[in-house]
């Protein structure tokens, strides 16, 4: 009796420690384990995200409305620019006008720019009121000219030349114009009335082909 009473205790403890490995057996690292409330909780938690990247600053200047680079000069207004005419010394040949030069001076105490290239018309009567627009064919491009108080800046009028003697006549057949006065404009910058040192503005065609705005008086 003894003796099967020690096999039966050996069988016992093989049984028991069977168990024990066959549970040790179920949980291998990392496994989860039952943390007693019917939850599971990680044995180790291990983030695989890659770090966030830092922002990228942006370039100096890409912020909309950012304001205008110190040192600029704004548009010249109307009433800071006096404006006179003259023939021009190198005009087309005929008995009218032929060409002006238009010269607007800053009477400001600031310096500003003048750009583009002008609008044109015929003051009927010397009036602005009466003012015939004339079709304008710009020539050369555009490009700022910064005007310092006191300083000038130029466009040139080169008109459809009257021919003949007298009052003349237009290539074209249609009637020669005169004009007292001009009504000049610049982009921006206002309309200017003008009048010639010497004479009055005849043109055939109300056609005229403008220079864009210069800082290089034209002849």
């Amino acid at each position: 009796m003894r003796y099967v009473n020690a096999v039966r205790g050996s069988a016992m403890a093989v049984i028991v420690t069977s168990a024990a490995l066959a549970m040790s057996g179920c949980q291998p690292d990392g496994a989860v384990a039952d943390n007693g409330d019917g939850g599971a909780t990680p044995s180790a938690t291990v983030s695989s995200a890659a770090p966030s990247a830092p922002a990228t600053p942006k370039p100096a200047g890409s912020v909309s409305g950012s304001p205008a680079p110190s040192g600029s000069a704004a548009t010249c207004s109307a009433d800071s620019l006096e404006a006179t005419a003259r023939q021009a010394a190198v005009r087309p040949a005929g008995t009218g006008t032929g060409a002006a030069v238009v010269e607007f001076t800053n009477v400001s105490g600031q310096t500003c720019v003048l750009t583009g290239h002008p609008t044109v018309a015929g003051a009927g009567n010397g009036s602005p009121e009466m003012n015939v627009p004339l079709t304008v064919k710009p020539t050369g491009a555009a490009a700022s000219v910064k005007v310092a108080p006191g300083g000038r800046a130029w466009v040139k009028l080169t008109f459809v030349q009257v021919q003949g003697e007298a009052d003349g006549y237009c290539v074209s057949g249609s009637a020669p114009v005169v004009y007292p006065t001009m009504v000049v404009g610049l982009p921006g910058s206002g309309a200017h009335q003008v009048a010639l040192d010497d004479g009055q503005f005849a043109e055939c065609d109300d056609t005229v082909t403008v220079t864009a705005v210069s800082a290089v008086e034209p002849a």
